[in-house]
């Protein structure tokens, strides 16, 4: 068996997707999410000018070979754009592998770990009356666990809050990107008490969850974190950004609210440090932004050594092919932890269709060879791609804030 063409497929049902589909000379396929919201046509570029050239003829069961040809061949190793780009190669390929097999994906990675995957969903209010009524109607529709974002008085826009109320929030709202105005003060103060509420509410048993969205310095995280203790968060996420990884230490000594990191991340390498010294609880990486499934295994396992589990990055901004690869392997991983869910849009299934279930806030994994989510292309052809940006924030001086 050969690789005997590949494409991409770039379509907006919704929002912007790019698909890799990899074919072969016997008629087996795969397909791979390529996306990488708000710099889409980069790894469009980077697949047709430098991956799929060097992709026909090569046997695509040589997985493990062809992730390191990719990686070390290119000399200029990570990054978001080339980690995408092998992520979809890979995705694509173990996908192929999966259907010669006659095997669903999870099968091939060794078999389930469990029945069901617990997901989280993401309540979103203007303040903090409207995200409780958002939390009540995830919960009557059996989620277990549920993402808690509220507007802050005296903020005029978050990152993380839907503009509209009882609307999903849109990460990437505009052409080019908007700028938000970011008080730290204001949100410390408030962020605890929309936690009390929640627990006021709806008790104890509900897993509640919160992202910072990386506004903090590492001192006021570890504040956040040791203010929010009596709630019992399930994580606080991307407290700070972790370029510099040591930051996590700081939080760690002051706080033992479980801390979780990673939707920016490329490469275990970005992790290595934080997982090693057990400054973290959660990983989040993505198997589409993280070098697909091949890449991923290592750094699960490594996390496994550390008592990290995964809780992978799922918002609408990647596409149906990445989720149903990710209920697979979250269905194999010993160490998982939660998978996070943004519902798509019908016209984005429709576009995506696939055979994995979402019941009583959890994932059902679909029996189909391969990852069980193919793309219609007719309909894909419907939805030409627009550009979209996510937002940066500046301080009330006008100061371009950068943590």
């Amino acid at each position: 068996m050969k690789i005997e063409r590949a494409y991409t497929i770039v379509t907006a049902p919704g929002r912007n997707f790019v698909t890799l589909k990899i074919v072969t000379d016997e008629g087996v396929y795969g397909i791979g999410d390529a996306t990488l919201n708000g710099r889409e046509q980069a790894v469009v570029a980077y697949l047709e000018e430098h991956v799929i050239p060097a992709l026909i003829g090569r046997d695509p069961q040589r997985i493990e070979d062809i992730w390191h040809y990719l990686y070390r061949g290119a000399y200029w190793r990570r990054g978001p754009v080339t980690m995408s780009a092998i992520g979809a190669v890979d995705m694509a390929l173990w996908d192929i592998k999966a259907k010669v097999a006659g095997m669903p994906l999870y099968q091939l990675l060794g078999g389930k770990s469990r029945e069901r995957v617990m997901a989280y969903g993401h309540a979103t209010g203007k303040d903090i009356e409207a995200c409780l009524d958002e939390v009540a109607r995830h919960v009557e529709e059996g989620y277990r666990a549920v993402r808690v974002q509220a507007g802050v008085p005296g903020i005029a826009s978050i990152y993380g809050v839907a503009k509209t109320p009882g609307e999903r929030y849109e990460p990437a709202d505009a052409d080019l990107p908007a700028e938000h105005v970011w008080n730290t003060a204001k949100y410390l103060n408030h962020a605890p008490k929309l936690f009390a509420a929640v627990r006021e509410r709806f008790g104890d048993d509900l897993h509640v969850l919160h992202d910072v969205h990386h506004r903090l310095t590492p001192i006021e995280a570890a504040r956040l974190g040791k203010e929010v203790e009596p709630f019992n968060l399930f994580w606080l996420e991307d407290c700070v950004p972790a370029e510099n990884q040591e930051s996590f230490g700081l939080i760690r000594q002051h706080t033992t609210t479980p801390l979780a990191v990673g939707e920016v991340f490329n490469s275990l390498y970005d992790a290595k440090a934080l997982i090693e010294n057990q400054w973290i609880d959660y990983i989040r990486a993505t198997l589409t932004h993280a070098g697909g499934i091949t890449h991923m295994r290592r750094l699960a396992d490594l996390a496994g050594l550390y008592h990290v589990r995964t809780g992978f990055h799922g918002p609408t901004d990647l596409s149906p092919v990445c989720l149903g690869a990710a209920i697979h392997f979250d269905t194999w991983v010993p160490n998982f932890g939660i998978q996070e869910y943004m519902p798509h849009e019908d016209v984005t299934n429709e576009v995506f269709p696939h055979d994995y279930r979402f019941e009583d806030g959890h994932f059902l994994v679909g029996e189909a060879p391969g990852h069980g989510v193919d793309i219609d292309e007719q309909a894909a052809a419907r939805y030409p791609y627009r550009r979209a940006s996510l937002p940066v924030n500046r301080l009330e001086d006008g100061t371009l804030w950068h943590w």
